[in-house]
């Protein structure tokens, strides 16, 4: 009866209720609004889309199957993704341990015993006795303030952090994986150009030297030619090493060793500029980061962890039984006089702690106001972070533009150098240098492209992505 009645107790339970803090109100992410689309660079405008929805496999919308390729190995092997994901399970399973407060609490005792009892009795020799028992005992605690229950709801919120947190685990994941193969894929193409501009350099050296020897042109021009040859070689092994690290890199992100990770290399041509780029609202955007709702989930435990400080100042009521039996001989056990039981309630209440228990209340309070102040500040970095893509994009496609350009001109400029040199109007040295110029200014403009498609990434990144939840929902329902 006393179990039913603390089953059926009143639901309630010192301390606040959570509520989630309110999202952000304003509609923009930056003071200049919005922008309709950006301009048009490499033959393509990005154009965004406000309110609107994100694909699950955002990184798809570059349309490069090797980079899908890498994703999808690197979401399959990653190590960091593996034990994000152990840590998760774990929370779940002590959620579902937590859960056990709830029932009654059941023990199944058995011993026995060899033993000589005291005998007062002088002349009376000692008897040696074999003493059996066993025994059930059932107890509960009538939780009528709520602290297990909010120790519970802490539980619950901790593996909402850990989901979250996993999920972030994710969308880094992912995000890494893309801007290294978009680093790697721009690092090989300006490489390919700087190692083109230097066999041209070297070959108007020794055009240069030629003519320097014979007395046409001063020696100090072939000076000018060595010198701009000798920095121009000076940049490829940096360039090289950049490449080599995003090729460690992702091979790391794929959870493969560098030595034996030897993939097909990717072309910067073939990853595509994403034309739609969807925006979520500001408001949208607290539902959308996984660091956002981790935030708001350390904030939920913050709350709980409150009401447990609060209930440890109030009673705790305890009912228990148990029954059994005692003999001799194990014959005896269950047919003789043996049975003894108990039943009963223990009220435990604090009277004096120091101020102890006050203050671990006061301080759960003060986590829970570090929690809030960290929610606050997370929302705000994630907003600054859209802001900075979304202008870094509107940047990019300026800046692109104008190194198309710019290579344009060098183009023209070489087309037209090398007529006059057919036409005999030129010498080869000219022709050479138009050449060497259009070259640097390809190298320029490679690496503006790359920088658009990182910063394309950064921004569906930045925006939360959503295929983290739909991994996220075939994990539980695997």
């Amino acid at each position: 009866m006393l179990v039913a009645l603390a089953l059926y107790a009143p639901g309630c339970a010192v301390g606040p209720n959570f509520v989630p803090p309110k999202p952000p109100l304003t509609n923009a992410y930056t003071p200049e609004g919005t922008p309709a689309q950006t301009a048009t660079a490499d033959g393509r405008a990005q154009r965004f889309e406000p309110a609107g929805e994100l694909p699950l496999a955002w990184w798809r919308t570059f349309h490069c199957p090797e980079l899908d390729g890498r994703v999808d190995e690197a979401i399959a092997a990653n190590p960091s993704l593996r034990a994000a994901q152990a840590s998760l399970r774990q929370s779940e399973d002590e959620l579902r341990a937590g859960y056990g407060v709830f029932f009654p609490q059941a023990d199944l005792g058995a011993g026995a015993t060899r033993e000589a009892p005291f005998v007062p009795v002088v002349g009376v020799g000692k008897p040696t006795l074999n003493v059996f028992t066993l025994s059930g005992a059932v107890s509960y605690v009538l939780d009528v303030f709520g602290g297990e229950r909010r120790t519970v709801e802490g539980q619950r919120a901790q593996v909402d952090v850990q989901r979250y947190e996993t999920a972030a685990t994710y969308l880094t994941l992912v995000g890494n994986t893309v801007n290294a193969t978009i680093s790697e894929a721009g690092y090989q193409a300006q490489v390919e150009a700087t190692q083109k501009l230097i066999a041209e350099l070297s070959d108007q050296v020794y055009i240069t030297e030629t003519q320097a020897r014979a007395g046409t042109v001063a020696y100090v021009s072939v000076l000018a030619l060595q010198t701009q040859l000798a920095a121009t070689e000076a940049q490829l092994p940096a360039l090289e090493q950049r490449l080599t690290q995003s090729r460690h890199l992702v091979a790391a992100l794929v959870g493969q060793e560098p030595a034996a990770w030897n993939p097909p290399s990717v072309e910067l041509t073939s990853i595509e500029v994403p034309g739609d780029v969807p925006l979520t609202l500001p408001s949208e955007l607290v539902h959308e980061r996984p660091d956002i709702l981790a935030a708001e989930a350390q904030l939920h435990r913050a709350s709980a962890e409150i009401g447990v400080a609060t209930a440890a100042m109030f009673p705790q009521i305890t009912l228990s039984g148990n029954y059994g039996w005692t003999a001799t001989t194990t014959a005896a056990l269950f047919s003789g006089p043996g049975a003894v039981w108990a039943v009963g309630a223990d009220l435990a209440t604090p009277l004096f702690h120091g101020g102890a228990l006050w203050f671990q209340r006061r301080a759960a309070i003060d986590a829970y106001e570090q929690a809030l102040a960290s929610y606050r500040q997370t929302v705000l970095s994630g907003l600054e972070q859209v802001a900075d893509a979304l202008r870094a994009l509107v940047h990019d496609a300026a800046q692109v533009e104008a190194q198309s350009r710019q290579e344009e001109a060098a183009s023209e400029t070489l087309r037209l150098t090398e007529a006059n040199y057919r036409a005999g109007l030129a010498n080869y040295l000219e022709v050479l240098i138009a050449d060497v110029q259009k070259n640097q200014a390809t190298i320029t403009r490679i690496g503006g492209q790359a920088q658009r498609l990182q910063d394309t990434a950064a921004l569906f990144v930045a925006l939360g992505g959503r295929s983290w939840a739909a991994e996220e929902l075939t994990r539980r329902d695997s």
